[in-house]
């Protein structure tokens, strides 16, 4: 069966101008597709440009280079009136949900925002029912419509966060770290809930996060990522299962077990170091630096894109015959 794509991006690059002539390079030459339907999770420490790729889709900066697509549509070269209707169709839910919501504003007054932005719902009858089904739809109730943010938990504010992203029926929601900042306890819930949304309203989500335990659970492929840098992308059960790239081997070894016996006898793997500067990247390949595996051409070569296995794809030289037959050569002769 055909997927459809709904989401192209293409070599995109997001730097930013800092003082004395500096450059900080937040997200350097990224591609991938996202397919009608799914949920494809974007990992990786903090500072390694996932939020920054989000944000930059969205439009919400301006892409340095490469291209966003949306339906066959450049985002970034669209016209005032193509844009409207864009943001009608790709909505945003925030990482912390109380900065993102005004807290001078109604639950009712924040959901409706949107709507008016956009012409929506002239009768306001009407448009205060949309309000109390969207409210419903996450997991409150009508009675909340007239409250303020600071009256909420955290897991109540990320709902209204929610029901305001879906405000203008969309298709397409960039998912920016939504559960990071609140309890272990409420992140299951808000990942469940967003699945439920998911089914029934047919979304499409771009998660990001940077717990890999979570993202498991909702995400249909993940794209692991490194100092802007996109450094393997699969299936997320063959990620869990296989993780090719040592750095996700790394971040894969750090989810605890629930099994104390397990936990205490498997090997975990530590990787040195901190993670270098955006603004001064290591050559060759950024993550070479704190690699365990790092060999010579490491510094000297950047590792392309690779098939290693069906639809299991990796930027590394491991991966990569060429390099690897040299790199035995060479280690034969010492």
């Amino acid at each position: 069966m055909k997927k459809d794509k709904i989401l192209e991006v293409r070599n995109l690059k997001k730097y930013f101008s800092l003082e004395k002539g500096k450059v900080l390079k937040a997200v350097d030459d990224v591609s991938f597709d996202i397919y009608k339907g799914e949920t494809f999770g974007l990992v990786g420490e903090s500072g390694c440009g996932k939020s920054t790729t989000g944000r930059t889709i969205i439009g919400l900066y301006d892409a340095t280079e490469g291209e966003v697509s949306y339906s066959g549509k450049n985002v970034h070269t669209q016209t005032d009136k193509e844009k409207r209707s864009f943001y009608s169709k790709m909505q945003m839910i925030f990482q912390d949900p109380y900065a993102s919501l005004n807290p001078r504003s109604t639950v009712r007054e924040i959901i409706a925002e949107p709507m008016e932005a956009h012409g929506l719902y002239k009768d306001k009858i009407e448009q205060l029912e949309r309000i109390y089904q969207l409210l419903e739809d996450v997991g409150l109730n009508r009675d909340h419509a007239n409250r303020y943010p600071h009256e909420f938990s955290g897991g109540q504010r990320q709902r209204i966060g929610i029901a305001r992203a879906l405000a203008l029926n969309p298709e397409f929601i960039i998912a920016d770290e939504p559960i990071s900042a609140l309890d272990v306890s409420v992140q299951a819930q808000i990942v469940n809930l967003l699945k439920k949304l998911q089914k029934e309203k047919g979304l499409t989500f771009l998660f990001i996060a940077h717990d890999l335990s979570m993202v498991k659970h909702i995400s249909n492929r993940i794209g692991v990522m490194y100092l802007g840098h996109i450094v393997e992308l699969t299936e997320s059960s063959d990620l869990y299962k296989k993780p090719l790239h040592p750095y996700s081997q790394a971040l894969l070894s750090a989810i605890p077990i629930p099994d104390p016996d397990v936990e205490d006898e498997r090997e975990r793997m530590i990787l040195k170091g901190e993670i270098p500067s955006a603004m001064n990247p290591p050559s060759g390949c950024v993550f070479r630096t704190r690699c365990p595996a790092a060999m010579d051409a490491c510094a000297t070569t950047v590792p392309k894109w690779h098939e290693a296995e069906k639809d299991h794809f990796v930027a590394c030289h491991l991966y990569n015959k060429t390099i690897r037959k040299d790199t035995d050569e060479v280690a034969a002769t010492k």
